[in-house]
């Protein structure tokens, strides 16, 4: 019986030293488990969900407004669709960056994307819709709007680059900072302004107007000046005759390189009756800050840009 006795109390010890082992184990999977769960999640955009983990640190980035957030939260992008162009990134960050040129924004280079070994890729809906099952295969991408987006898209865009790097609460802090400096700039235009603004973008052969609902005009907008042209449409192509009778008080005219339409204009009547030739009120306006790079920084510069030619301030 002593025996059989001490066998018993051995067996029953192993099986518990066991049950203590398998119990730990599974609390240990558990506790693990809930920090893989806290530091996953999962991105919604515009080609569906994608999960990531963790803070990337790896990115690339495809267009110049995700440029803006990234480096906006602190984080220099590896890659860059760059259209071959440092000094147009320099401009954009305020400084020479260390990053790889992945190519233009209209063809990056998937080859180029891939060797840097990226842990999230940021790609347009609109320009890289066709090639974003060859870029998730390379690392997780979120595609999200910036090409023709609106101001509030691309603070929607904002958000969703937010929360992918990780670092949701620091984006909520720098949008309400963001919003002060628009509330801030919005308080120096004049109570008693209720002249008309646009903004046209002069080519060789064309004059397109960007109506009340394109990005520059939701800045017009919220500065609080009254839009010359009020659409759902964002552009509106305009000859002279046409751009006399909307007649704006204030013209922003952003050229391209080289001779325009406008440079034809000049020599005609009607461009010298409108009412922003006579008064004085056509300005320059960069493309690249006004209609490029679309990004909470950019924003900023071009209604302090605003406020700086229409009222010396």
């Amino acid at each position: 019986m002593r025996t059989y006795q001490k066998k018993f109390i051995a067996i029953m010890s192993v099986l518990l030293l066991a049950c203590l082992i398998v119990s730990g184990c599974s609390s240990s999977q558990e506790n693990n488990g809930s920090k893989s769960d806290k530091n996953s999640r999962v991105i919604q955009h515009e080609e569906g969900k994608t999960p990531v983990t963790g803070t990337p640190k790896k990115v690339v980035v495809l267009e110049l407004s995700f440029l803006d957030a990234v480096k906006n939260l602190g984080i220099t992008p590896v890659g860059i669709a760059d259209d071959n162009k440092k000094d147009m990134i320099k401009k954009l960050v305020g400084s020479s960056i260390d990053y790889t040129s992945v190519g233009t924004r209209s063809e990056p280079n998937l080859e180029v994307i891939s060797s840097l070994k990226p842990d999230l890729i940021i790609a347009d809906a609109e320009r890289h819709k066709n090639i974003y099952k060859q870029l998730k295969q390379i690392a997780p991408t979120i595609e999200l709007k910036s090409r023709e987006a609106t101001y509030d898209e691309t603070i929607d865009s904002y958000k969703t680059i937010s929360k992918a790097l990780n670092k949701e609460e620091e984006g909520k802090e720098k949008l309400a900072q963001h919003n002060k400096v628009i509330d801030g700039l919005k308080a120096e235009l004049p109570k008693d302004e209720d002249r008309s603004i646009v903004l046209g973008v002069a080519r060789s052969d064309s004059f397109q107007l960007h109506t009340s609902s394109s990005y520059d005009g939701e800045i017009f907008r919220m500065l609080g000046f009254t839009h010359a042209v009020k659409s759902d449409t964002a552009y509106q192509e305009v000859n002279l005759e046409q751009l006399s009778k909307i007649d704006p008080d204030i013209l922003f005219i952003s050229a391209n390189e080289g001779k325009t339409i406008v440079d034809d204009w000049k020599k005609n009547p009607l461009w010298k009756n409108l009412k922003a030739v006579k008064n004085g009120q056509i300005y320059d306006a960069d493309r690249d800050i006004w209609t490029r790079f679309r990004g909470i920084q950019s924003s900023e510069t071009s209604a302090k840009d605003v406020l700086k030619k229409v009222y010396n301030k």
